[in-house]
């Protein structure tokens, strides 16, 4: 069974991407598992730019190694359309990396007050990047869209999930079952669509 990293040490997207990705033989292994921590300076201009910049740092540090192994990485982050698209690429930095995202959250809910309901328009961005042994290299991108609510709900998502409302199911992203929201998720269609290219190797 072949290798498969992914560029996260996040145990809560870990779980996704398991789910997501199983059936296909790979084993799965989180950069931290795999013992693999490389300084990455996310300096691209795109979710695209960023998750591609993440995989070839860990593929380089897995190709010193002689082993033959295909790194995943992902990029993601919310766009609030009111607020010119923040925080964007900037989401898991935004208000610093050590801040909580209920003071995250809070902080962008306020920026919001007396924004109507129909220009609260936000989306959850992700971009999947495929850097594979032979050097071939894959970027598939899926967005969730929804809008921004007036109060932190849910308790089954992370980060932004508790404010992103998706009005065809009527709740917050972090109310939605893990099902629900891998199906519709923008990192579950991402990887679904990578998973294809995966299926294909």
């Amino acid at each position: 069974m072949q290798k498969l990293i992914f560029a996260t040490g996040n145990k809560d997207k870990m779980r996704e991407i398991r789910m997501i990705l199983e059936g296909l033989p790979y084993e799965i292994y989180s950069m931290k598992e795999a013992g693999i921590n490389p300084d990455i300076v996310e300096d691209g201009k795109s979710f695209a730019e960023n998750a591609l910049i993440k995989a070839r740092a860990v593929a380089d540090c897995v190709k010193q190694a002689g082993e033959n192994v295909v790194v995943l990485a992902d990029d993601s982050g919310l766009e609030i359309d009111a607020l010119n698209k923040e925080p964007g690429i900037y989401s898991a930095r935004y208000m610093g990396e050590d801040t909580s995202y209920h003071i995250k959250n809070n902080n962008l809910i306020e920026r919001l007050e007396g924004v109507p309901d129909e220009k609260r328009t936000a989306r959850f961005v992700c971009a999947v990047a495929a850097v594979f042994s032979d050097g071939r290299e894959e970027v598939r991108e899926a967005t969730m869209e929804g809008r921004i609510g007036y109060e932190e709900k849910g308790e089954n998502g992370f980060g932004y999930d508790p404010i992103l409302y998706i009005p065809e199911f009527g709740c917050m992203s972090a109310e939605l079952a893990p099902e629900q929201k891998n199906a519709i998720s923008h990192r579950g269609k991402a990887l679904r669509m990578m998973r294809e290219c995966l299926k294909d190797m």
